[in-house]
């Protein structure tokens, strides 16, 4: 790491610890954003030559709007790094279909990662200061080195896990006897945390009710945007209540992505009841962008989502998403997928640049 990088992710941590609950205004976000911007720029040959064919660069941006976004996709096709791939601490890789196809997001250190998820988590799943049992149904750090999620729930175990926590998954496979067995005998308030297809997993193999202590609650990385193969989200919080005692009021929907280093979550358990809008933490923003013009779509109306995400300092800072969205000005809704649409001038791809 250079000296400029060492100084961005100093000032970027110094935002973080501050919390979620100190705002940042425009104008600070701005400052930050551009300055990491222009070391991307300087540092992502990728990145630069994307930026240059669209005539967006440092010296013409005058707003965080305008700073360029990379589509999801092109991780598949590019190592989008500011440094030596070789010199990656870590490597996530999404879920795709073959692992050549898969989305690579390669991180030079995980310092900045690991500190955008502690406030926040804490903020959103445990506003009460809870320490409690986890339960994760996901695979561990070390039998799933390169999943993000699994490394996100290795980082909360360690932060805010009460003694007992842990993994329910091992070789891929749910540990469901195991998992209810302990369910079964849970005395303390505990914290189930997992995908939806995990959970739906879970409910499948369930027959009997499960009534937790008061005080458990939930946290699911989704499976489903509006809906999926299996159920709806009101579907799958019902299930939490029939078999295990947890209302909807004490689940929380986490949005995140292999290729952001910050996640956003339901305001549920802040708000004291159930809602799908999600809480934007200050060192990010999100924008919701009307995919025939290239323009950020009016408040309430459907559109992509677009994250600039400052925690991302070692790839590209702003991702276009597929997901469908609205903005509810300090917040936002997940709508669904919408798979193959590409927002107007935002297109990288190995073929267009392919002299980069």
């Amino acid at each position: 790491m250079n000296k400029t990088a060492f100084q961005l992710q100093d000032a970027v941590r110094e935002l973080i610890g501050r919390g979620v609950a100190h705002a940042t205004s425009d104008d600070e976000f701005y400052e930050l954003s551009r300055a990491i911007f222009q070391f991307q720029f300087e540092q992502n040959r990728i990145y630069r030559a994307y930026c240059e064919r669209l005539g967006q660069t440092p010296a013409n941006i005058e707003h965080w709007k305008q700073i360029p976004a990379v589509p999801t996709s092109a991780f598949k096709d590019f190592a989008l790094t500011c440094f030596p791939v070789e010199e990656a601490e870590a490597g996530f890789h999404t879920s795709g279909t073959t692992v050549d196809r898969a989305g690579k997001h390669y991180l030079r250190t995980t310092g900045l990662y690991d500190a955008a998820i502690r406030p926040n988590f804490a903020a959103s799943l445990l506003p009460d200061g809870a320490r409690l049992r986890m339960m994760v149904l996901t695979p561990s750090p070390a039998e799933a080195p390169h999943s993000s999620l699994s490394h996100m729930m290795g980082v909360v175990i360690r932060e805010f896990g009460a003694d007992g926590s842990g993994f329910f998954v091992e070789r891929g496979v749910l540990s469901v006897k195991r998992l209810v067995a302990e369910l079964r005998a849970a005395v303390e308030p505990v914290f189930l945390l997992g995908t939806a297809f995990a959970f739906v997993h879970l409910f499948e193999h369930c027959n009997l009710r499960l009534e937790m202590p008061e005080g458990s609650r939930a946290m699911e990385t989704g499976g489903f945007k509006g809906r999926s193969r299996e159920m709806s989200k009101p579907e799958l919080y019902a299930q939490f209540e029939k078999f295990l005692g947890i209302p909807a009021s004490q689940i929380v929907n986490e949005y995140g992505m292999t290729e952001l280093s910050t996640q956003f979550y339901d305001e549920t358990l802040r708000a004291g009841k159930q809602t799908d809008h999600k809480s934007v933490p200050p060192w990010a923003r999100v924008l919701v962008i009307d995919p025939n013009t290239g323009r950020e779509a009016a408040m309430n109306e459907r559109g992509l989502i677009r994250v600039f995400d400052l925690a991302n300092l070692w790839s590209t800072m702003c991702l276009q998403t597929e997901d469908l969205g609205v903005s509810h000005g300090e917040s936002f809704e997940i709508l669904g997928r919408a798979t193959g649409t590409e927002v107007r001038g935002c297109s990288l791809n190995a073929e267009s640049l392919r002299m980069a």
